[in-house]
C-alpha cells in the first residue's frame, strides 16, 4: 500500500515525533518522583541514554513506546505494523528493537540493572508502582 502523504507532509509529521520527554516518559518520571526517588535524565555516556538513571543504585529505566520499540506482547494494540511502506517500516522498527537489545546487554555487562517499561503498562499505575518499587529496592 503506498503512503497517503507526500514526502514533504510525511517529513513534517515525523518531525513531530519526540525522542525524549514523551507523555509516557513524563508519566513515569512523575510517578517515580512521587514515590520519593531521585534520578538523572538521559545520561549520554551510558548505552542508549536511559530515560531515568539511578547512579547510586546502578539502575536505569527505559520508557519504551510500544510502536517504536516493537513491544513483543501479542495483546498490545499499540505495537501494530503500518500497512503503508513495509519496505521502510520493517527494517526501521526491527533496527530499533535490535539496538535496544544491544544497549541493554552492554549496560548489564557494565554492571547496571535495567528495567523496561512499555507505554501500554503505564495505565495500570498500581501495578507499575509495585514493579518500580521492587526494582529500585
Amino acid at each position: 500500500m503506498p503512503d497517503t502523504l507526500t514526502q514533504k507532509e510525511r517529513s513534517a509529521r515525523m518531525s513531530l515525533v519526540r525522542g525524549k520527554d514523551t507523555r509516557p516518559e513524563l508519566a513515569v518520571r512523575t510517578l517515580v518522583h512521587g514515590m520519593g526517588y531521585r534520578y538523572r535524565l538521559h545520561i549520554a555516556s551510558l548505552p542508549g541514554k536511559p530515560d531515568l538513571v539511578f547512579a547510586g543504585r546502578k539502575k536505569v529505566i527505559f520508557v519504551h513506546g510500544c510502536f517504536w520499540h516493537r513491544h513483543p506482547s501479542r495483546s498490545c494494540k499499540l505495537a501494530r505494523m503500518p500497512k503503508s511502506r513495509p519496505e521502510f517500516w520493517v527494517p526501521k522498527l526491527e533496527g530499533n528493537r535490535l539496538r535496544d537489545e544491544r544497549n541493554k546487554r552492554e549496560l548489564k555487562r557494565q554492571g547496571w540493572k535495567v528495567l523496561s517499561i512499555w507505554e501500554c503498562q503505564i495505565a495500570d499505575v498500581a501495578s507499575l508502582s509495585k514493579r518500580i518499587r521492587a526494582f529500585l529496592s
